[in-house]
């Protein structure tokens, strides 16, 4: 592709070099670059793409695109821009002949709620006869193709580039998980969205954000800035949880037409009348003036919002009520979302990617409100990230469990006995009793608490303490088939282990 095409809508400072030459691809990592290709250095959270200038060149890179001032040799054509992030979005974009403005595409954003709106929404789509596509926390898949999701929302470049195959394989829908880093690090700029979808603002990622002001800006930023520019028409671009603070500010600070969603007051999407149990959600939902009534196995409250706002989302996109009903009633579940693991015994076990203090409460809170004996939750934090929640999640998690066993997430670089250190801070002695791992009796004077920092040792400690009825919550990892300890990542799925373990405890009965 002709450079000068690439460079079209760019924010450029100084170039030097020629312009009217072909360019043999885009790459924005420098052991990637080949001849004749265009390198973009970015900044990212860990390197400088600029340190890598030297390498790319090296490999063959004729065109350098960067910000931070430095010396080109007389070969390369170096372009200086404002800002490089926004810049490999540009290009991107022209480099895959801008691919969302054939698609309908639809951002999910929000702290908890995201995977589980868009595994919705996908059933839905595909119930009205679109080939939908999802960039998500769990993985980017279209038809029967499935890649590993490395972000919950893919680079810029690559965003492009997936969204290229999708519309080039017959994908009409495009549903997208949307974090607040993805929108700071600007790499959905450049995508024309149909509509948003925010769900709600709780702790987390402050390691990143460092204050929830921030934190919120970085999601109201794609509503106020990124939304508005889009060329799709639709009459509302906003599906918006009316029933969090943080959403209301969004509903007044924003400008755009928005539908709301929620179970307070006189929401657009809401609940008639609603029934929730361990077999899953019935209810009468008024959508818009029409009367949906839905049967879903999703469990509780938390995922009748998330059901809200799908309805509402495909609602905007003119989807018949009956095909929202059906679409919603055959989601069976949700991977790592409050997953059932099936077995023979006679209590429940469930795994939940809940990672932050509020989403641990709020699955913990659905499963009190449901269960018929004891809860044991197993859950731990993991390293390198925002540790303020830690004894958060600590006191969440005691609070609504009778058992509690605090175990190792992924500490990666940190020390997991320092971590769980961290995590008791948040458990009061006096309310909770501390008990050793191999002591797990309930005598029924007040909740316990053990630490087994083994994650397997742990479940399969949660498993043995459970009786009749019991439900066992395995929290903090969902999805994830893998556990991060040093700089090694080693297989481990927590549905797997559980699964393995209650096994061997049927064949021993």
């Amino acid at each position: 592709m002709q450079l000068t095409r690439l460079m079209k809508g760019l924010d450029i400072i100084d170039h030097t070099g020629k312009t009217a030459e072909d360019v043999s691809g885009v790459f924005f990592s420098a052991n990637q670059c080949v001849e004749n290709s265009l390198f973009v250095a970015i900044k990212g959270l860990m390197n400088d793409g600029h340190d890598f200038i030297d390498e790319a060149v090296s490999r063959g890179a004729k065109f350098i695109v960067y910000e931070q001032d430095r010396q080109f040799p007389s070969s390369v054509t170096a372009i200086k821009v404002a800002d490089s992030r926004r810049a490999l979005g540009l290009i991107a974009r022209n480099y895959f002949n801008d691919p969302s403005a054939n698609l309908t595409l639809i951002a999910v954003m929000g702290t908890n709620g995201k995977t589980t709106i868009s595994y919705l929404l996908e059933s839905i789509l595909k119930e009205a006869g679109f080939p939908c596509g999802v960039l998500g926390t769990v993985n980017y898949r279209y038809h029967d193709k499935i890649r590993p999701a490395p972000n919950t929302t893919p680079e810029s470049y690559e965003m492009q580039k997936i969204m290229r195959d999708m519309a080039d394989d017959g994908i009409t829908h495009v549903v997208s998980e949307v974090s607040s880093h993805a929108v700071d690090l600007k790499r959905v700029d450049d995508c024309d969205f149909d509509l948003g979808i925010f769900t709600n603002l709780t702790r987390d990622h402050l390691d990143y954000h460092l204050t929830m002001e921030n934190y919120f800006q970085a999601k109201k930023r794609f509503f106020s800035d990124i939304l508005p520019q889009s060329r799709k028409v639709h009459p509302q671009k906003m599906v918006i949880n009316a029933d969090d603070s943080w959403g209301q500010r969004i509903l007044n600070e924003v400008s755009l037409p928005a539908l709301t969603y929620g179970m307070e007051g006189n929401r657009d999407v809401r609940p008639v009348n609603y029934e929730l149990s361990l077999k899953g959600i019935h209810a009468e939902i008024h959508l818009a003036g029409d009367t949906v009534f839905i049967k879903s196995p999703l469990i509780g409250k938390f995922n009748l919002y998330n059901i809200l706002a799908a309805m509402g989302a495909a609602f905007i996109l003119q989807i018949p009520a009956p095909v929202i009903q059906k679409g919603i009633e055959k989601l069976s579940n949700v991977p790592g979302r409050l997953e059932p693991v099936a077995s023979s015994q006679p209590f429940n076990v469930f795994v939940d990617y809940a990672h932050t203090d509020d989403a641990l409460r709020r699955v913990l809170q659905t499963l009190n409100e449901l269960r018929e004996k004891r809860i044991i939750t197993v859950f731990g934090c993991g390293g390198n990230r925002d540790r303020g929640k830690r004894p958060l999640m600590g006191e969440a998690a005691v609070s609504y469990s009778d058992l509690t066993i605090v175990t190792s997430d992924n500490p990666r670089l940190e020390d997991p006995l320092a971590i769980i250190a961290e995590i008791e801070a948040g458990i009061d002695p006096n309310k909770v009793r501390k008990v050793e791992a191999a002591s797990l009796k309930f005598n029924g004077d007040r909740r316990l608490y053990a630490v087994i920092p083994d994650r397997r040792k742990a479940i399969e400690a949660a498993i043995g303490a459970a009786e009749k009825e019991d439900i066992i919550l395995i929290a903090g990892k969902g999805h994830e088939d893998y556990q991060i300890l040093g700089t090694e990542k080693i297989a481990f799925d927590d549905r797997v282990v559980a699964r393995k373990i209650l096994e061997s405890r049927s064949g021993l009965q």
